[in-house]
């Protein structure tokens, strides 16, 4: 928390960031942020379902499937060696990816194993769309789960493949393979530290690795190049990595999902966002309707006479604009629910606001912690022991002085919910003492 910015993002991660059951650090799992994706624009079910077959990997498995037909398989459930060269000198397949292909074939049905041996699978002659892109889901996932053994043969790549496929997603047109590698190598260096040694030798051998990488998920219909030369999902590519991002549980939302809120009133977005009918994706489209100065002077007329939850709502959609919409937003100043707010927003974009003491930033800190139990229908209650927990232990005890209407319910959440027992016994001493201020 800076002099005059109170940092909403600090205060939810101090709070809410660990969900899993306290333990010791080698096995409390690594918690990854939701992010929002820009919308995309899928091609028809039965366009992508025709494509599937059309598919190298999936033409190749089909291929392996037939030419197995009934064969003893090793105790891996892999072809043996001489069944595994000889696929690969009848059928034309690359050897190096024929642990692929067959695993793919397995996963997906198309082999089955029994016995010690590798069958035909039962699947029917013809798919439905929906069947067919079940299918082609399952491959992409056969493929991405791969990358834990070595799929692509570079360690780097394989290591931030999931974030390398989110990047090109992200960018429709298609991302040049110089940045893909300078992305690589940025995260590898933040994420594992090598060395400038290190360094020196993966900038070296990264781009070849790269192409080599891109080369097989080309092949896995995923990606493919452009006519200027950047590398791009497929319309197969972009479907089954949606689905990979939505099963990780980040905001992947179609064009037309987007589209249906951008022609709501401010009221009724801001409804949506706190009912959770709308997620931050369809703010974009809803404020490239709209003048910067007129939307925010909407939202804070909303905001102003409204619940902590659409005060949470409201902020969201303001920190997507910039200085623009200054007019409304130092207007907000000599609103009493806003000017803590207002201040914030002006001293983050550099502009001219009254400083906020330490008071404005606990109240701050209440009505943020309210909002979160409109706007997540109390995720709260999931909340476990935070560190440092003498911040929260702090900041507890000063709320009662701050006289923000929601005190009391902030801090009886957290006496209830909390995983910490000095956390829960500070919010039930703090209650207690908000409760004689309002009687």
């Amino acid at each position: 928390m800076a002099n005059n910015v109170f940092d909403l993002a600090e205060l939810r991660k101090l709070i809410d960031e660990q969900a899993a059951p306290p333990g010791p650090p080698e096995e409390t799992p690594v918690e990854h942020e939701a992010l929002t994706f820009p919308p995309v624009t899928l091609a028809d079910d039965a366009e992508l379902a025709r494509a599937v077959p059309q598919v190298p990997l999936v033409a190749d498995a089909v291929r392996l499937a037939g030419w197995t037909g009934t064969r003893p398989v090793t105790p891996e459930g892999l072809p043996t060696e001489a069944d595994a060269a000889a696929a690969a000198a009848e059928l034309g397949l690359d050897p190096s990816r024929l642990r692929l292909v067959w695993i793919v074939a397995v996963n997906t049905g198309l082999l089955q194993i029994l016995g010690g041996r590798a069958s035909r699978g039962p699947l029917p002659q013809r798919l439905t769309v929906e069947a067919t892109l079940e299918f082609w889901d399952g491959v992409v996932m056969d493929v991405l789960d791969r990358a834990d053994e070595g799929l692509t043969g570079s360690a780097v790549v394989d290591g931030h493949l999931a974030e390398m496929l989110a990047t090109i997603y992200s960018v429709r047109s298609g991302v040049a393979v110089a940045n893909l590698a300078r992305g690589i190598l940025q995260s590898h260096e933040v994420a594992c530290a090598p060395g400038e040694t290190g360094m020196r030798r993966m900038a070296a051998d990264l781009p070849g690795e790269l192409l080599q990488a891109l080369s097989l998920l080309a092949y896995c219909g995923v990606v493919e190049q452009t006519a200027a030369g950047r590398t791009a999902l497929t319309p197969l590519g972009v479907w089954a990595i949606r689905r990979d991002l939505l099963r990780e549980g980040h905001d992947a939302p179609t064009s037309a999902e987007v589209e249906v809120f951008a022609d709501l009133t401010a009221a009724e977005l801001v409804d949506a966002l706190v009912s959770g009918s709308a997620t931050q994706s369809a703010v974009a489209g809803w404020l490239e309707r709209r003048p910067p100065e007129e939307a925010a002077r909407e939202l804070i007329a909303i905001a102003a006479e409204g619940t902590a939850g659409r005060r949470g709502a409201v902020g969201a959609v303001l920190e997507e604009l910039g200085p623009e919409a200054e007019s409304p937003l130092r207007e907000a100043l000599d609103l009493p629910l806003m000017r803590r707010y207002a201040a914030s927003w002006l001293h983050i974009r550099d502009l001219d606001a009254p400083p906020l003491s330490p008071e404005d930033h606990t109240w701050i800190a209440v009505d943020s912690l309210a909002a979160l139990m409109h706007l997540s229908g109390h995720a709260a209650d999931r909340l476990d022991t935070p560190e440092p927990r003498e911040d929260l232990i702090r900041l507890v005890a000063e709320m009662p002085s701050v006289g923000h209407p929601d005190t009391v319910a902030v801090l009886d959440m957290l006496a209830r919910a909390h995983g910490d027992e000095a956390v829960v016994k500070a919010a039930r001493k703090a209650a207690m003492k908000a409760r004689s201020f309002a009687h």
